[in-house]
């Protein structure tokens, strides 16, 4: 990221990339890294977190609760570390209403965790919904966490549209027959969220996907 001039203490904005599994996330938030400015801070996905630091994956209903818990708590705990250095946009990969696409019950994920829906939809001033691409249109699993099949993860990223739905404004990204052509839109429309100050530090798409070693 290029160091900014602007000296004032911003705001932050709450904007979340989300979408299914190998929708392009992991390769967007790295071409948003090199292609904004500093006062762009980039919250990690939770789950990556909690799964990659050893958490363990069980498959009882009991399992799939307790994890998704834990990836809430750690979730608001990462936005609250982050805007305490009060960045002009907070872009979280992935927020906390995704819990509700992998919620196994039973109940439901707020009444879990002491909150509501209508509460964590306000915490978010925007939403950019990658779509995930089929097996034909080049869903991989370069991501060593990524166990879903191509068929599952077109499911949950249906879940997640219906968890995000409502929200006032989200913006959806169909897939793209270059996958540059996607995380254009998505660099537009992280842009529209900046602050004036900020806006003049875009530096095109950045270095592409393949120049970073990541895949779409």
């Amino acid at each position: 990221m290029a160091a900014c001039k602007c000296a004032t203490v911003h705001e932050p904005r709450r904007v979340v990339l989300t979408g299914g599994p190998g929708a392009g996330k992991t390769a967007t938030l790295e071409m948003i890294k090199h292609a904004f400015c500093d006062h762009i801070r980039v919250a990690p996905e939770a789950a990556s977190v909690v799964f990659g630091g050893g958490f363990p994956r069980i498959a009882s209903a009991e399992g799939h609760v307790a994890a998704q818990r834990a990836i809430f708590f750690v979730q608001r705990e990462m936005e609250a570390a982050l805007e305490s250095e009060h960045p002009a946009i907070l872009l979280c990969d992935r927020g906390t209403v995704d819990g509700a696409a992998y919620w196994p019950g039973p109940g439901d994920l707020w009444s879990a965790v002491g909150t509501t829906r209508a509460q964590e939809m306000a915490r978010y001033q925007a939403v950019i919904h990658l779509r995930t691409p089929s097996a034909e249109g080049g869903y991989n699993h370069a991501n060593r966490l990524r166990t879903e099949t191509a068929a599952e993860a077109a499911a949950l990223d249906a879940r997640i549209i219906d968890a995000w739905d409502g929200h006032p404004h989200r913006v959806v990204v169909p897939n793209a027959t270059a996958f540059v052509a996607k995380a254009a839109r998505v660099l537009e429309l992280i842009r529209a969220e900046l602050p004036e100050c900020c806006k003049g530090h875009l530096s095109a798409l950045g270095p592409g996907p393949q120049a970073l070693g990541l895949r779409s």
